[in-house]
């Protein structure tokens, strides 16, 4: 038990290493550009920028993924014989009476209920769970070692922000540094140490722009799709069989399910976004709950 315990201690800690780095090259970046370029014109674009990248990224960081509710974890009863049943068909039929009651679309790729026997809940739709958080999270996106969390329904659209003003940030550095990067090779430049961080200024931020340009691309067209990474990969299987297009509702509803009604908020790292995250309205079923559990009782067995 023990070294498994300090395995895990050690797991835990060297998951904060790609925070640690994209801190420290933030706040080199910082330096090289405020202490060693010091052009007021541009710093007071470079603290707006600054700013609402380090917040958003701290809020990334640090807000904790949503979880399911206790309704979608098994009354003690039939938990209790669910973990002695052996007999697969049993275990879906206890899950089946316990879903009756809760607002569910998704199913397995067999059409039977998810359930994670890690956690011990049925999962809400496009709820996963992760193996690194060791927890069921809630509209599970992915996990991002560089953000050290879980990116999901609670923390989506500050990640969406931070590749933003990361993006921003990084394309203002390398614009602005590009005529000193090229009065370096000209050997127009002072001969002094800020020269060198001139070099690796304008390299850093245009290869950070790159990567990052790619991946926010990306995420925009999910979020205009209404879909998760997992589900770009994997389409939510419904009761009509599987679709990728399950949630989206819409260009417009698509983008206020994330950044939420009001426009004055989408461009700030504030929690917007539509729903609690157990429940999404979808383009196949437009209907209550009540009507929702009606969908998910089981089919008779064919014979």
């Amino acid at each position: 038990m023990a070294p498994t315990h300090v395995l895990r201690c050690c797991q835990r800690g060297l998951a904060w290493i790609p925070v640690i780095f994209i801190a420290l090259v933030v706040c080199w970046s910082y330096y090289a550009y405020v202490v060693e370029l010091c052009i007021f014109v541009y710093l007071i674009f470079f603290h707006l920028s600054f700013i609402m990248f380090v917040w958003s990224y701290w809020k990334t960081i640090f807000t904790k993924p949503a979880n399911p509710s206790k309704e979608f974890c098994l009354p003690k009863a039939e938990k209790e014989r669910y973990e002695k049943e052996e007999r697969p068909e049993t275990q879906q039929e206890i899950l089946w009476r316990a879903a009756t009651s809760l607002p569910l679309y998704t199913r397995t790729g067999a059409g039977a209920i998810r359930y994670c026997d890690r956690c011990q809940v049925i999962k809400p739709d496009r709820c996963h769970h992760c193996s690194a958080c060791d927890m069921c999270v809630l509209k599970m996106d992915h996990h991002c070692p560089w953000v050290n969390n879980c990116v999901g329904f609670s923390n989506y659209k500050f990640f969406i922000l931070f590749l933003a003003y990361s993006l921003v940030y990084c394309l203002f550095i390398a614009a602005t540094v590009l005529q000193y990067f090229i009065k370096f090779w000209t050997n127009e430049l002072p001969d002094t140490h800020a020269k060198f961080h001139v070099l690796f200024l304008f390299f850093v931020a245009a290869m950070f722009c790159i990567s990052i340009l790619s991946l926010f691309s990306y995420h925009l067209w999910l979020v205009g799709k209404n879909r998760s990474t997992i589900e770009a990969f994997r389409a939510p299987v419904f009761r009509t069989g599987s679709d990728k297009n399950g949630f989206s509702l819409g260009f417009r509803k698509n983008i206020a399910q994330v950044f939420g009604d009001q426009k004055k908020y989408w461009l700030l790292p504030v929690f917007t976004s539509q729903g609690d995250g157990l429940t999404f309205p979808t383009r196949l079923v437009n209907a209550d709950v009540e009507q929702a559990t009606v969908t998910l009782q089981p089919e008779p067995n064919k014979r």
